[in-house]
C-alpha cells in the first residue's frame, strides 16, 4: 500500500501539467452523468427491467378464477342410441333421443351455460411463483447495475487515455518546434559555412517523423472521442478531457487511501449472488408446482329445447328462451401419483444449476480479492515510478539544453544533438504516461473495491 507521506511529497514533485488546458474540456463526473442518461446498451438494459416486471405481475394473476360464459343454439336432429362414450370435444347429446324407431325430425336446443374454475389452494405453488419470478426481476436489475458499473469503468478508462494523448500530443507538438528550432540554426550555421547542408537534412527527417507520430496520436485520440461519443451522446470534437484530474488524484491520495474496500455490495458480486438465489426460489417452485391442488368448481346453465318431456318434436320456435335450469358446485382434490418421479427428476436439474450459481459466486469473490491486492501493488508501483521520473526529466531537460548550446557553437554534432533531444522526448513522455498509469491505477482499485463512487466524489 502506499503511504500518506509520499502522497503529500508528491504533491510537490507535480510540476504544472505538460498540456495546456482548453476551456471547454468536459469534467468526468459530467461526462459520466450524460453516459448513464444516454448510453444505448443502458437504455436497452431499463427496458429489459421492464420486460420482468412485466411478467413478474402476470404470475401473480395466475391465483385468479376462472369463470366462462358459453351460450349456443342448435339445430339437428335428436336421434340416438343408448351406450356410453368418453367426450372427446364436441359431440352429440345423448340426452334422451333414444327412442325404438329412428326419428330424423329437426329440433331446435337453446344452452348457457356459466363455469367457474379456480385453483384456490395448492400448497404454496402460487407464493413460489411469485418469488421466482420476484427473483428474475432482481437478476435483471442486478445486471443493469453491473452494465452500468462496467460502462463506468470504460468511460474512466477511455477519458484517462484520452488525457494520456492530449498530453502527447502538446508534447509532440513542442517536440516538432524543438526540431524546427534545430532546423533554423542549422541553416543559419550552414549559410555561415559552419555547418555541413547534411545536417539540414537530418532536422527535415526528425520533424516529418515529429509530425508523422502526432498524425498517429491524433488519430488514437479521435478514435477515444468517437467511442465516448457513441455512449455519452456527445459530439466527438466536444470531447475534451480536463488533464487536471491527474493532479487532483494525487492530491486527494491521501483521503483515497482511507477508503475501505465494499466487495460485499460490489455490483458484480450482487449479480451472481441474485442469479444463485434465483436459482434456489426456483427449486422451491419445482418442490411447489408438483403438490396436490385443491379446486373449486362451479356451474350455472339453462337449456331448453323443441322436444317436450313426451318426446313430442314441437316447432322449432319452441326452443328459444330457457325451460330448466340447474346449478352444480363441489370441491375437488387433483394429485398426479406419477408427478413423484418428476419432480425428482427436475428437482435434480435444478440442483445442479444452484451449485453452478454458487461456484460462480465463489469464483468472483476470489477473483474480486486477488483483484484488490493486485491494485494495491499496482498503485505503489506506480507512485514509485511518478516520484522518480521528475528527476529524469529534469536531468534530460538540462541535458539538451546544453548539447543546443554547444551545438551552436561548433563543439558538438547533430548525432549527440539528436540523442540529447530524444532523451528529451522520451523523459517527458514517460512523465505523461507516469501520471496516466498512477491514475489509471487509482481507478482500477477503486472499481475492485467498490469505492468508484468515492474517487468521483474528490474530484467534484
Amino acid at each position: 500500500m502506499f503511504s500518506i507521506k509520499k502522497c503529500w511529497l508528491l504533491l510537490y514533485m507535480l510540476p504544472a501539467t505538460v498540456c495546456a488546458q482548453n476551456n471547454k474540456s468536459i469534467g468526468l463526473n459530467a461526462l459520466l452523468d450524460k453516459v448513464n442518461n444516454n448510453a444505448p446498451a443502458l437504455i436497452a438494459d431499463a427496458a429489459a427491467i421492464k420486460v420482468k416486471q412485466a411478467q413478474a405481475s402476470d404470475i401473480k394473476s395466475n391465483w385468479l378464477p376462472s369463470l366462462n360464459l358459453n351460450y349456443q343454439a342448435d339445430v339437428g336432429t335428436n336421434n340416438n342410441v343408448a351406450g356410453p362414450y368418453f367426450a372427446f370435444g364436441i359431440v352429440p347429446s345423448n340426452s334422451r333421443g333414444v327412442r325404438t324407431e329412428s326419428n330424423t325430425s329437426a329440433t331446435l336446443v337453446n344452452l348457457g351455460i356459466a363455469a367457474l374454475d379456480w385453483e384456490v389452494y395448492n400448497f404454496g405453488a402460487y407464493g413460489a411463483a411469485n418469488k421466482a419470478a420476484a427473483a428474475d426481476v432482481d437478476v435483471e436489475q442486478r445486471q443493469f447495475e453491473q452494465s452500468k458499473y462496467a460502462l463506468t469503468a470504460a468511460t474512466i478508462d477511455n477519458y484517462l487515455q484520452l488525457g494520456l494523448l492530449q498530453d502527447l500530443l502538446t508534447i509532440q507538438e513542442r517536440n516538432i518546434k524543438r526540431n524546427q528550432e534545430i532546423r533554423r540554426s542549422i541553416q543559419a550555421l550552414a549559410r555561415s559555412g559552419i555547418r555541413a547542408g547534411v545536417d539540414t537534412s537530418i532536422a527535415e527527417a526528425e520533424i516529418s517523423k515529429s509530425r508523422l507520430t502526432y498524425i498517429d496520436l491524433l488519430n488514437q485520440a479521435k478514435q477515444i472521442q468517437i467511442k465516448l461519443s457513441a455512449v455519452s451522446g456527445i459530439p466527438a470534437n466536444d470531447i475534451v478531457a480536463d488533464t487536471t484530474t491527474q493532479q487532483s488524484l494525487a492530491r486527494n491520495a491521501a483521503e483515497f487511501s482511507l477508503f475501505n474496500a465494499d466487495t460485499l455490495n460490489h455490483p458484480i458480486i450482487n449479480y451472481y449472488r441474485s442469479i444463485y438465489n434465483s436459482s434456489l426460489q426456483k427449486e422451491n417452485l419445482v418442490r411447489k408446482s408438483y403438490s396436490p391442488k385443491i379446486m373449486l368448481e362451479a356451474a350455472a346453465w339453462g337449456r331448453a329445447a323443441s322436444v317436450d318431456a313426451n318426446d313430442h318434436f314441437g316447432p322449432l320456435g319452441n326452443g328459444w328462451g330457457f325451460d330448466r335450469g340447474n346449478y352444480l358446485v363441489g370441491v375437488g382434490v387433483s394429485y398426479n401419483l406419477f408427478n413423484v418421479n418428476k419432480r425428482r427428476l427436475k428437482l435434480n436439474t435444478q440442483k445442479a444449476s444452484t451449485l453452478y450459481a454458487e461456484k460462480k459466486l465463489q469464483e468472483q469473490k476470489a477473483l474480486i480479492a486477488a483483484g484488490s491486492s493486485q491494485a494495491d501493488a499496482n498503485v505503489a508501483s506506480a507512485l514509485d515510478r511518478l516520484q522518480e521520473i521528475p528527476k529524469q526529466l529534469k536531468a534530460a531537460n538540462a541535458a539538451y539544453r546544453q548539447k543546443f548550446a554547444l551545438y551552436k557553437n561548433g563543439l558538438t554534432d547533430i548525432i549527440e544533438l539528436n540523442a540529447a533531444l530524444n532523451l528529451l522526448y522520451r523523459a517527458e513522455t514517460d512523465y505523461t504516461s507516469a501520471k496516466f498509469s498512477y491514475s489509471r491505477a487509482l481507478f482500477q482499485k477503486a472499481v475492485v473495491e467498490n469505492q468508484v463512487s468515492a474517487i468521483l466524489n474528490l474530484l467534484k
